[in-house]
């Protein structure tokens, strides 16, 4: 109970440092320098407020041994059996939605988790309503690691990735009880804003 008193009491201070949500938006796009400030500061209360032992158990057992196994006969098998443990997984991604909207614009905070039996290789486990990523390749259910990554889950320290024209991502650290750094979010949104545009 704590616990849960001192991260509110984050969420709320955090929140009140930032435009309040439900505001009008000002008239234009955020400036890139603006986008980065509020972005970095949302990623750093999702950092302390992400529960990696939840995220590390939202996939099932099941889906997890089928995740990178292509079957001959069937190479869409891994995506149908593809499951999760929904309690897990509806409550990560309510605190991610919640996240986002600390800002009045347009943004995505993205959970995206390393395969363990696959070094080098990391899955976005959960997307939110805008779609928006620098890093998802539209129908993949993993990939590489991209450096940017490997530097936050290495290091644990935040980092801010410019690399598509128009779009910001602030990439933060996830641990779980132990301390140990499982996975890490993208908090994302564009200079540019279009909110129903998917990443291709």
């Amino acid at each position: 109970m704590r616990r849960q008193q001192i991260l509110f009491s984050v969420v709320l201070a955090s929140a009140m440092s930032l435009p309040a949500f439900g505001q009008t938006p000002p008239q234009g796009a955020p400036s890139r320098e603006k986008l980065i400030r509020d972005l970095d500061e949302v990623a750093r209360v999702a950092s302390v407020m992400v529960d990696g032992d939840l995220c590390q158990r939202i996939m099932t057992e099941r889906a997890s041994a089928r995740l990178t196994v292509v079957d001959p006969k069937n190479r869409w098998a891994a995506s149908d059996d593809f499951d999760v443990n929904h309690e897990n997984y509806i409550q990560v991604k309510k605190l991610l939605i919640r996240l986002s909207r600390l800002v009045p614009y347009p943004c995505d905070v993205n959970l995206w988790m390393p395969l363990e039996k696959s070094p080098g290789k990391i899955q976005i486990l959960i997307r939110n309503a805008n779609e928006m990523s620098q890093f998802w390749t539209w129908g993949a259910l993993h990939q590489d690691t991209t450096p940017a990554m490997r530097e936050v889950l290495e290091s644990g320290q935040r980092r801010t990735v410019v690399e598509k024209s128009g779009m910001v991502s602030v990439l933060a650290p996830v641990s779980n009880g132990l301390g140990d750094i499982v996975g890490l979010v993208e908090v994302v949104s564009r200079v540019s804003i279009d909110a129903h545009e998917n990443v291709k």
